[in-house]
């Protein structure tokens, strides 16, 4: 039973990389490229979608992650799984401090309400999500070598 729990763990963890991976590296750079308002009005609807399902897959990773450092604790590589649900925690806390609250503002914004600085605020909000990224990487990467 602990090796289902630890294969479905990294899996919902990887799944969940790929996801803010993406986000970073493929779905900013397509709204990006958009013309006129419509990148702004695919990152307000993508932060109103994406803000509804990540804080449960964030949370939902750590409680998975919690309960296979719990089942394990005796096992090698715990202490990779550990590390991992630090991680993790960091990430949640940096989505809660930095993040959310940019996407909480920018998932309103419409081409007639938006802020003058609008752009500034979208970068920084990427700049904290490559960060976020590395981080739930790693995390990602140290389940992985538990498991082997």
């Amino acid at each position: 039973m602990l090796n289902a729990l630890e294969v479905f763990t990294t899996v919902v963890v990887g799944l969940m990389v790929g996801v803010e991976f993406s986000v970073a590296f493929v779905i900013n750079r397509i709204l990006d490229a958009l013309p006129e308002d419509s990148g702004q009005l695919g990152r307000s609807h993508g932060g109103r979608m994406l803000g509804a399902v990540m804080p449960v897959w964030y949370i939902g990773s750590l409680v998975l992650v919690a309960a296979w450092a719990a089942a394990g604790w005796h096992r090698p590589g715990t202490g990779l799984v550990v590390t991992a649900g630090a991680l993790l925690i960091l990430s949640v806390v940096m989505s809660v401090l930095l993040l959310v609250p940019i996407n909480d503002r920018g998932k309103t914004w419409t081409p007639e309400n938006r802020p003058a600085d609008w752009k500034e605020q979208t970068k920084r909000w990427e700049r904290y999500h490559y960060v976020r990224v590395a981080v739930i990487i790693a995390a990602f990467a140290l389940l992985a070598a538990a498991l082997a």
